[in-house]
């Protein structure tokens, strides 16, 4: 046998070992790179239909199989998760072969504002804007049709508006408000036209978030018993669209949580850019504008490994050909430590004068992280215009000029885009591995590193824009063009 045969033979030995469980699969390469990700509903079965002599991947991915020297997988509770887990880490680390998922489409959710006087349920893909402030929301969900179906259905029961209208409890005009027809077919109690009591509502309401966050086990039961009879009777139209029904209601498990952070670019609170920077420039009492931010962030990573990590902010929005992470070299459980390394590493060549510094420089953390940088700068001729710690559990500022923390109200606008700077810079460090749950699936010697296409004019300078500052990066970061592991 050839030595292409035997490593394919290998790599098919070891797919049939996997459990058959779903999860998530990821090839890698010869370099210990992720070329490819995928997700399986039974990894073995899937993962082994590479290695086999029959498969035909099409024109664009069959010299993957040439490339192919490792795999790793992650094990999921279902399909559901299988599929977010994937969409994550697609959008994480862009793997060379997948040209699905990596653009900035993310699931749905369903948002429910409980803070309205009466509340309305709707499915959005921009949980956190203004207009949700408050809001329960659920999800994300990883079949927005299922959603949309399910939605249709319970709003017959328990008869809640989905519109977008401004409706107070104190609003007299209400009664010669006419309804919109949903309030005639039995699908809503239009409270826009002061049918139902606030009180009458909001039990409606009350009842419906109780059945979207338990197993529904009731409504299914008696569901599945009318379609059994309408397939005895042959009104076999009548037991499909009940079948669909079920099916769809069913699907709302299928969610993943927020507090698992799926989709972080949708789920952090949006920050004007341009107010942001001038009111961050007030605070620091700057004479010039504030345009280039950068972060830098410690991630101590599976208990034995740390990594550095600095994004670029440029007006207000991430310029993501200058993120690099930092493989921690002198002392992985030592935070002053990592931060004098990534920061002599990172501005050595500003140092000597060699490039520019960006205007402001974050540091992730409280005074003692703010004297670690400033030790390492001060090995270098040439000083940084503006350094500053931002510690996470009070939020305050630390400067160089000021023996006291800057305390901002949580609202302040500079206060909150340094925040979004940061939690992206923690995002980017620690993302990755998040996903990957309590299993290693990369080597510990070796980095991931993925080649990234640049695109013709990317490097320049971005305008300035009053666009969101919380779009993730395209990739992990370890590119080949600005990897500093």
């Amino acid at each position: 046998m050839t030595e292409h045969a035997d490593r394919i033979a290998g790599l098919l030995g070891k797919a049939r070992q996997l459990p058959k469980v779903p999860g998530v699969y990821l090839m890698k390469d010869a370099q210990d790179r992720v070329i490819y990700v995928g997700k399986a509903a039974c990894l073995p079965d899937r993962v082994s239909s590479y290695f086999l002599a029959s498969t035909d991947l099409g024109p664009k991915k069959q010299r993957m199989l040439e490339l192919i020297e490792s795999f790793d997988t992650i094990e999921c509770e279902g399909e559901w998760e299988a599929l977010l887990a994937e969409n994550r880490l697609i959008k994480d680390i862009h793997p060379r072969f997948n040209a699905m998922l990596t653009d900035d489409k993310t699931f749905p959710y369903l948002v429910i504002t409980l803070r309205d006087d009466y509340p309305g349920v709707f499915i959005t893909r921009q949980p956190m804007l203004p207009e949700f402030r408050g809001a329960k929301v659920l999800g994300p969900f990883t079949s927005v049709n299922a959603l949309r179906e399910s939605i249709a259905l319970l709003q017959r029961v328990f008869k809640f508006r989905t519109c977008h209208l401004e409706i107070k409890e104190e609003d007299e005009k209400r009664k010669f408000f006419r309804p919109c027809l949903l309030y005639p077919i039995h699908q809503c109690t239009a409270p826009c036209g002061a049918k139902i009591s606030k009180e009458e509502y909001r039990a409606d309401i009350d009842r419906f978030v109780r059945f979207i966050e338990s197993k529904r086990s009731v409504m299914l039961r008696e569901m599945r018993q009318e379609m059994e009879q309408a397939s005895a009777a042959r009104e076999f139209e009548r037991a499909a669209v009940l079948r669909d029904q079920v099916r769809a209601i069913e699907k709302l498990d299928d969610r993943g949580s927020r507090s698992d952070n799926w989709q972080p670019e949708t789920e952090s609170l949006p920050v004007d850019p341009a107010r942001g920077l001038e009111s961050l420039r007030e605070t620091l009492e700057l004479p010039e504008p504030i345009r280039c931010v950068e972060c830098i962030d410690i991630a101590h990573l599976q208990g034995g490994e740390a990594v550095g990590s600095k994004v670029c902010f440029v007006d207000g929005r991430p310029f993501k050909n200058e993120y690099r992470r930092y493989r921690i070299t002198s002392a992985a459980n030592d935070d002053y430590a990592s931060i004098r390394e990534v920061v002599s590493r990172r501005y050595r060549e500003a140092g000597e004068g060699h490039e520019l510094y960006p205007d402001l420089i974050i540091i992730d953390g409280g005074l003692g992280q703010l004297h670690a940088a400033q030790e390492a700068f001060e090995q270098l001729p040439v000083k940084p215009p503006m350094v500053i710690a931002l510690a996470k559990r009070e939020e305050w500022i630390y400067t160089q000029a000021k023996t006291e923390p800057i305390r901002l109200s949580r609202h302040n606008s500079g206060l909150r885009l340094c925040q979004a700077i940061r939690d992206e810079a923690h995002r980017f460090a620690q993302h990755y591995h998040h996903v990957l749950r309590r299993k290693r699936v990369l080597g510990t010697d070796k980095p991931v590193t993925t080649k990234r296409r640049v695109k013709k004019g990317d490097a320049a300078i971005p305008p300035p824009s009053p666009a969101s500052p919380l779009s993730p990066p395209p990739g992990d970061g370890d590119t080949s063009a600005g990897s500093a592991m």
